[in-house]
């Protein structure tokens, strides 16, 4: 039974997940647009609200968790800079889930996650 189990396992290692969710947290900060499976866009969406979240916060400790998440400090100086005022006046759902069709080789549900503008 999976009762109160959270999280999708993606058939991946927990650190593979974990690697991979970072990397899309960060292609989607930098971007603003990523083309994924449904499963992974439905499981990276709250992690990338979470960070912008961090942006507007501002303070040098949300900096520093911000950048223990995302790969590259440049990604971070745009959150905290362009995005974190984009989204001042905004008190979350910073993001846009639309579906697509199957993906062509497999069959898998695709989407894509956009920040709202």
């Amino acid at each position: 039974m999976r009762h109160r189990v959270a999280g999708r396992k993606l058939d991946r290692s927990s650190d593979h997940r974990r690697a991979l969710y970072r990397n899309l947290v960060t292609d989607a900060l930098r971007y603003e647009k990523i083309r994924t499976t449904e499963a992974k866009a439905k499981e990276v969406r709250p992690l990338v609200e979470k960070i912008i979240t961090l942006g507007k916060d501002g303070t040098l400790h949300a900096r520093r968790q911000a950048l223990a998440y995302v790969f590259d400090t440049k990604v971070v100086e745009k959150v905290f800079g362009e995005l974190s005022e984009r989204y001042a006046t905004r008190k979350g759902g910073y993001t846009a889930l639309y579906h697509l069709g199957p993906r062509v080789g497999d069959g898998a549900p695709m989407a894509v996650l956009e920040l709202v503008r």
